[in-house]
């Protein structure tokens, strides 16, 4: 038996579940833990698919009890009930009525799954030397600097790289993601062989799957649809109820499509333009935490950068402000910079840091 002590962060997906079995077949002492997050005192929620917060967790629950018998590991379940209801849901709302668009899956792993679960684990004597998630992504260690690198994983449509640049060097040192250098089907295909009943189990789409707001709970606020033009087209019953790009389900008719610009949360205005007004070149990025620099850069440098998670890496300039911003400058036009988004940054498959995108300088109005 290793002396080495490993706990695998749980979910009762398959990526999961496949990294506690590789760990445990090359030679460690695993174990697993898992948040239970949901919390029933907020109401009208109901089983709404496959999603990391809602009333279905605890089918989760007993699918991570199955896992650890048919592995024979020990298997936590530790409540972070009111924790993810302080920490997340609270910032999930308060992004929403500042008129940003929050991340919630980036606020939960560097607050949450590596944070608070660990320090959980902990506090309950579970034993452990690192932590290892099924996160599709890679940790490496620059013997240059002696810092720890995130990079991108092999399968490059899956990487979450994206999901993890707010990890710190210390997370970092002691975290293993065993599925980094396999594609999804080469994870799905070694689950099926070792005999996971989720093995086929469809992916999480969302941190929600159903309605937001069912967890804004916001009263119905009519305002104003407005075109940058200063015409008015029409109303709405909320600010929050659109993001940054959208073009259906606007409720307005205009000759030409139209496309969601702007929030404005003070005045309750729905900024709209057409397609040609939702691209840029330039944004401005804060609240950045660097992860292949010690220290934050002062010169200009050239890299990549993804402004979303499901945007390929484009080539850009990024300009240090005198306030810790940075202005990120791209060569070819980007469509939607989207406030309270993240945008990170990338020198082929390591991840430099990244940070929140400002309203600043992102419409023409």
């Amino acid at each position: 038996m290793s002396e080495i002590n490993v706990v695998v962060g749980l979910s009762g997906g398959v990526d999961s579940s496949l990294s506690a079995y590789l760990l445990k077949k090359q030679g460690y002492n695993v174990s697993g833990i898992s948040m239970a997050i949901y919390n029933r005192d907020i109401p009208n929620l109901i089983p709404s698919g496959n999603a990391c917060y809602g009333p279905e967790e605890k089918q989760d629950i007993k699918e991570i009890g199955r896992l650890g018998e048919k592995l024979g590991i020990k298997t936590y379940i530790l409540d972070c009930a009111e924790d993810y209801k302080r920490l997340i849901l609270s910032y999930f709302k308060e992004e929403y009525k500042a008129g940003r668009t929050p991340n919630p899956c980036i606020k939960c792993n560097e607050l949450m799954k590596f944070g608070l679960l660990l320090k959980k684990a902990q506090e309950e004597d579970i034993p452990f030397d690192y932590f290892a998630t099924g996160h599709y992504a890679r940790v490496e260690r620059d013997e240059a600097t002696g810092r720890f690198l995130l990079k991108r994983a092999k399968d490059t449509k899956k990487d979450q790289s994206y999901f993890l640049y707010r990890l710190k060097q210390e997370q970092l040192s002691k975290v293993i993601f065993p599925l980094g250098n396999y594609t999804k089907e080469e994870v799905r295909q070694m689950a099926r062989e070792a005999g996971l009943e989720m093995a086929d189990k469809a992916d999480s789409q969302d941190f929600y799957s159903g309605d937001y707001n069912d967890l804004l709970e916001f009263p119905p606020k009519k305002g104003l649809i407005m075109h940058i033009n200063g015409k008015v087209l029409g109303e709405h019953q909320g600010y929050w109820n659109f993001t940054i790009g959208q073009r259906k389900g606007l409720g307005i008719a205009y000759p030409t499509p139209l496309f969601v610009l702007d929030l404005d949360a003070h005045r309750n205005i729905v900024w709209v333009g057409g397609e040609e007004d939702t691209h840029q070149n330039t944004c401005f990025v804060t609240d950045l935490n660097w992860i292949a620099f010690d220290k934050a850069p002062t010169e200009p440098f050239s890299c990549e950068a993804k402004h979303r998670s499901v945007t390929p890496p484009a080539k850009v300039t990024v300009y240090p402000e005198t306030d810790g911003e940075i202005k990120v400058v791209y060569e070819q036009p980007q469509k939607s910079f989207t406030a309270g988004q993240s945008l990170v940054l990338y020198r082929g498959d390591v991840v430099l840091g990244g940070g929140l995108i400002c309203k600043k300088a992102l419409t023409h109005l």
